[in-house]
């Protein structure tokens, strides 16, 4: 079974995320959403907020599972059986900073495997900050982020004034 593992912050869950998660999907036998607990950033949500947001908006796809994770992604992925990382590219800006992380990747684990995929063009300017941003401000968030999505940014904002 060829596992993999699609990492991140996901705060929150954009629809530029679930595009590639849907298409890695079709590639492997099993991706896992890993939903990074990293201490210093400040996110909106905890960690088991995202990952109920993440298996609400992909319950319908049987090959898909999140769950998050701290520590050094290369040991979730060996705790996990992974044979590759998914990670998307949104413009040229990004690649850099994805160069740096396969390659430490790959002196730490020498089988596992980096697979980018490319933004759809609808979503190449899409970040989760973006729409934490647009939400923070009242605007329509509808088509940055699912539907449960935008209810809990909207609901945290609401909280917040």
């Amino acid at each position: 079974m060829r596992i993999a593992i699609y990492p991140g912050s996901f705060d929150p869950f954009t629809n530029g995320h679930l595009d590639i998660l849907v298409r890695a999907a079709r590639i492997f036998d099993h991706v896992i959403v890993g939903v990074l607990v990293h201490p210093a950033k400040k996110c909106l949500f905890t960690p088991e907020q995202r990952v109920d947001m993440i298996t609400e908006v992909t319950r319908e796809i049987e090959n898909v599972r999140a769950i998050h994770f701290n520590g050094l992604l290369v040991d979730f992925c060996r705790t996990a059986g992974a044979c590759a990382v998914i990670r998307g590219l949104r413009a040229v800006s990004d690649y850099e900073y994805e160069l740096q992380m396969f390659s430490v990747n790959k002196q730490l684990a020498p089988d596992l495997e980096t697979v980018f995929l490319m933004s759809s063009t609808q979503y190449s300017f899409l970040s989760s900050s973006i729409a934490k941003e647009v939400a923070r401000y009242g605007g329509d968030i509808r088509p940055l982020v699912p539907p449960n999505v935008e209810a809990e940014l909207v609901r945290v904002f609401r909280q917040r004034g």
